[in-house]
């Protein structure tokens, strides 16, 4: 509880001068506590200064308390245990700092110093199914962009459509091959999947199918003007395809966020001519590549290269996120380059972020993250598959969680209909599938398993959901306007309340806490608390007590777990209906 540590700090200043304790002997050592509860809210380990004091750590933290009580009455209950000294926020102060908030539409969130930040996420491919392995990156990548533009920075939202290279010789053959208008018309391309399988399948089976796959990729090279044109049917209809997607999902990405391979292409012999006036550039067979040497050695202990530009004059991926870092710290003027994209590609984004500061595309002002994620396992702890072992289409999956929570709904609450019932639908069924991402830490894999993530209990998005449906029925039965609890006194009689009250004061350090670590899940963890210490919180007091001071605070106290969970959820790219 950092606030509560940044009041107290001064007041032990003079007490701990007294004992012995010099300025800057002791301040590092009071933090959060480790066991939380009843017993503290903020630990003191007096260990390490047993040597310095010559008595134990009992002793130490014993002296302590004694000294500092009096100076943090009504900041905070003193109390010593097993060599800590232990600081529990008193009533008093956490009701201010509770009011504080209620009159605080940022929940106590304060903005950072602004910097300018690319975030590389989705980055689906033209004439391909989005997966269920899309998933991951979007949500994820989604909410980082939220949190860091609610912390105040410029956020570049980069969609890095895979848009260019050699598979769209193929693609246009076929293309023209069963004729564009079946699909520069509404219908568009129904099957991307049985799309670029069909031309795959030509490719290795036809010669002549090939040949003219080959040719057609040179010309797409030197952007032969009617090649250009069928190209961009294929980007076209399937820009159309993701922006439906993204709609499902509620994610911001857009048509202007759209950064493909393509954009870049003009800049990769740039990289070439820059790797070569630093000297980094070595021929290897054929091929130009860098060798970066240190750890970056192969099985057999020799160098590995990082390859630039292939012997056959082709480029490779670690050419084009070159020329993605020039153009969005060049142009864009990028302070931070973060990447959403699975752990297999560690090594990958480590040698293109040494190469970039090496060759000076970037410098030591730059922070660049390769911000990885694990994958999508079902039950058994395999890759997430459908019934005909292919990969999951993301489109299929969320019209599921859609289907699958109107049941839910239907069952629960049989009174709502119609929209309500659908729009409803829609931010359970979404609102789950994103959640059970998001509140998994997203370096590690998680298991998909849709009764869990459609749950109403547990660490699910249709239980922080119906805890805010839940205050705004209670809001509806006694027909008080929220605005106007909005400006009450908080009193804190119950053990309950104080715990409501110390998740809601918590709730920016975790908002914190998650966007300076790229972490979404750490603030899901913290709006579980809130919804959890609500449920316990409304089964013991009463809310619309007789006693108008009572359900003035207690009314104002729902209005801000309600703001602090929609808010939250918002900030994760989830709605919260106001009944379900």
């Amino acid at each position: 509880m950092r606030q509560l540590i940044r009041e107290a700090l001064p007041l032990m200043a003079a007490p701990l001068l007294s004992l012995g304790l010099e300025e800057g002997t002791w301040e590092g050592l009071v933090g959060p506590s480790t066991v939380g509860g009843s017993l503290a809210d903020v630990a003191m380990p007096c260990h390490s200064l047993s040597p310095v004091l010559k008595k134990s750590p009992s002793d130490i933290a014993g002296e302590i308390s004694s000294a500092i009580s009096d100076s943090l009455i009504g900041i905070a209950e003193v109390s010593s245990l097993n060599g800590f000294v232990n600081l529990s926020a008193a009533e008093s102060w956490l009701s201010a700092r509770v009011e504080v908030l209620t009159a605080d539409p940022r929940m106590g969130v304060s903005l950072d110093e602004p910097r300018v930040i690319a975030v590389d996420y989705s980055a689906p491919n033209v004439a391909k199914e989005m997966h269920v392995g899309h998933l991951r990156s979007t949500v994820i990548g989604d909410a980082i962009v939220r949190m860091l533009e609610f912390k105040g920075h410029t956020v570049h939202r980069e969609n890095h459509v895979g848009d260019w290279g050699t598979p769209f010789g193929m693609l246009i053959e076929h293309l023209l091959d069963i004729g564009e208008g079946n699909v520069a018309g509404e219908k568009g391309i129904s099957d991307f999947d049985l799309f670029y399988k069909e031309a795959r399948t030509k490719f290795d089976e036809d010669p002549e199918f090939a040949e003219r796959a080959r040719s057609r990729v040179v010309m797409l090279q030197s952007e032969e003007e009617e090649t250009l044109r069928l190209w961009r049917i294929l980007v076209d209809v399937s820009t159309n395809y993701f922006n439906d997607v993204y709609s499902m999902l509620g994610v911001l990405l857009t048509d202007d966020d759209l950064m493909g391979e393509s954009a870049y292409r003009h800049l990769l012999p740039n990289v070439v001519d820059r790797l070569s006036e630093t000297g980094m550039l070595q021929n290897s067979e054929g091929a130009d590549v860098v060798f970066l040497g240190g750890k970056w050695l192969n099985r057999d202990g020799e160098p590995f290269p990082v390859m630039i530009r292939k012997a056959d004059g082709g480029f490779n991926y670690s050419t084009s996120d070159l020329a993605c870092i020039i153009d969005r710290v060049e142009r864009i003027g990028c302070d931070e380059l973060l990447y959403v994209v699975g752990t297999p590609q560690k090594q990958h984004f480590e040698m293109v972020f040494e190469v970039a500061t090496k060759a000076g595309f970037m410098d030591q002002s730059h922070r660049a993250v390769h911000v990885n994620f694990g994958s999508v396992l079902d039950s058994s702890g395999q890759m997430l598959k459908s019934r005909k072992g292919q990969t999951v289409k993301l489109v299929d999956l969320l019209r599921e969680a859609v289907s699958r929570a109107e049941s839910s709904i239907s069952e629960k609450n049989p009174g709502l209909s119609g929209d309500e019932r659908e729009s409803a639908a829609r931010m359970i069924g979404i609102g789950a599938v994103k959640y059970s991402d998001l509140s998994s830490d997203r370096t590690k894999d998680y298991v998909f398993d849709w009764d869990r993530m459609l749950s109403f209990e547990g660490n699910t998005a249709p239980y922080l959901q119906y805890a805010h449906a839940r205050i705004c029925s209670i809001f509806s039965r006694s027909g008080i306007g929220r605005e106007s609890v909005q400006e009450s006194q908080i009193n804190l009689g119950t053990p309950e309340e104080v715990d409501l009250a110390k998740t809601l004061v918590l709730f920016s350090e975790a908002v914190d806490y998650s966007a300076a670590g790229l972490y979404p899940h750490r603030l899901c963890t913290h709006l579980h608390s809130i919804a959890s210490s609500f449920a316990s919180f409304y089964e013991v007091c009463l809310v619309l007590d007789e006693d108008e001071e009572v359900k003035s605070s207690r009314l104002a106290m729902c209005d801000l777990t309600a703001r602090a969970l929609s808010l939250g959820l918002g900030l994760l790219g989830i709605d919260c209906p106001e009944r379900m």
